[in-house]
């Protein structure tokens, strides 16, 4: 992110009138696309833009990753796929993850979508809406390879192969799974699931085999088949435990509703759950957990000034939450930003700090945040920035 800009120089009427500012790096997010295709070379890689994008906006990632090279999108519903069919580039492939409920087979052929058969039943319903219509749908078989979520038993899959009338009408263009515990490196479910993905796709040779998410990519070679599909990754949270090469896409910043102080024995929030020791600053912010800051975060973690720590104090509240600012040498004004992801604290820290991870952190993040688009160089001329 450019630190050079301050963001409150830029205050227009509709970020005026939010109670903080999320800005999103677009640039960042088609360098991790770009950094991932190279981890993953030769495998083609996909992005997965369910949940609206990871919450960043779906209308906005898609045609970006699509300039990056990207010509595979996958979502989890079919009322997602519904959503994008109209904006998604004409040359990619739109695929949905949980496939198709009773119902659905007309509208997913319809927008052109390729549905992600997770059972037989869809596999018969995919397969008589095709004989019905007299074409070739396409789709793709998932195997569960030992997650017990969703996908065919091997056994399942086995008799699938064996019975090629129930695939009438249907082109299956590949066969995939999910791995469960890939952000683990040396997790004993990652080879288990490995040798169970090569026992399926031995039903079906020659069919192409997506099997690597976001941590799976840097499991190496023999997990990512032929189409990678990460998600995480692309909008900057750790795909590991370990080191990892993905830029930041997301900043944070929240502003000051009012400030004061109180003396020490003064509780604070509801249920009054913190209680000070002595002379406190204390700052409002604008934002709780209806804009996506869980209220685990109860006097645990913090905000951040200019370099120094706002711990919070006391219960997170719907619109709202507290913060010491007592380290600073002076008070912040109504309206000053102050940082909740950014460089002094990474998506991954603050969902560390609430007791949950960067996926639930991420698509949280509400509607009532101003929103500011960074976009890389090539589009940015003509794009608005907000």
């Amino acid at each position: 992110m450019n630190e050079t800009v301050r963001l409150e120089t830029r205050i227009g009427a509709d970020e005026a009138a939010a109670g903080g500012v999320l800005t999103i790096d677009l640039a960042a997010l088609a360098e991790n696309y770009r950094i991932l295709c190279q981890t993953a070379a030769p495998t083609r890689v996909a992005a997965v833009v369910k949940a609206d994008a990871y919450g960043l906006g779906a209308a906005r990632v898609v045609p970006v990753l699509h300039e990056a090279g990207c010509r595979d999108f996958f979502v989890a519903h079919l009322i997602e796929a519904r959503r994008l069919a109209a904006i998604r580039p004409r040359d990619s492939r739109l695929y949905v993850l949980n496939g198709l409920l009773p119902g659905g087979e007309t509208v997913c052929a319809n927008i052109g979508a390729i549905p992600v058969l997770n059972s037989l039943d869809q596999v018969q319903r995919w397969s008589a809406l095709a004989i019905a219509r007299a074409v070739t749908l396409e789709a793709v078989l998932q195997v569960d390879t030992g997650m017990a979520r969703l996908g065919l038993s091997l056994a399942e899959l086995q008799a699938l192969a064996a019975d090629p009338a129930a695939l009438s009408g249907i082109r299956l263009t590949m066969i995939m799974s999910h791995l469960a515990c890939a952000d683990q490196p040396g997790h004993e479910a990652s080879p288990t699931q490995l040798s169970v993905m090569q026992a399926a796709s031995a039903f079906f040779p020659g069919l192409p085999v997506s099997f690597a998410n976001s941590a799976g990519v840097f499991l190496g070679p023999d997990y990512r088949g032929a189409l990678a599909r990460p998600g995480i990754a692309l909008y900057g949270g750790a795909p590991t435990v370990a080191g990892h090469p993905m830029r930041p896409v997301v900043r944070l910043d929240v502003r000051v509703i009012q400030t004061r102080t109180v003396p020490a024995g003064t509780a604070v929030g509801y249920g009054g759950t913190h209680v000070t020791t002595g002379e406190t600053r204390i700052a409002t912010l604008a934002a709780g957990y209806a804009d996506g800051l869980p209220r685990s975060l109860s006097n645990r973690g913090a905000a951040w000034f200019d370099g120094v720590r706002l711990p919070i104090l006391g219960r997170v509240s719907m619109d709202s939450l507290m913060v010491d600012v007592t380290a600073l040498p002076a008070a912040l004004p109504p309206g000053a930003l102050v940082e909740l992801i950014g460089p002094s604290q990474t998506l991954d820290a603050i969902a560390s700090d609430a007791g949950t991870i960067s996926y639930e952190i991420l698509t949280a993040l509400g509607q009532r945040y101003h929103r500011h688009y960074a976009f890389p160089a090539s589009r940015a001329s003509g794009q608005g920035q907000s």
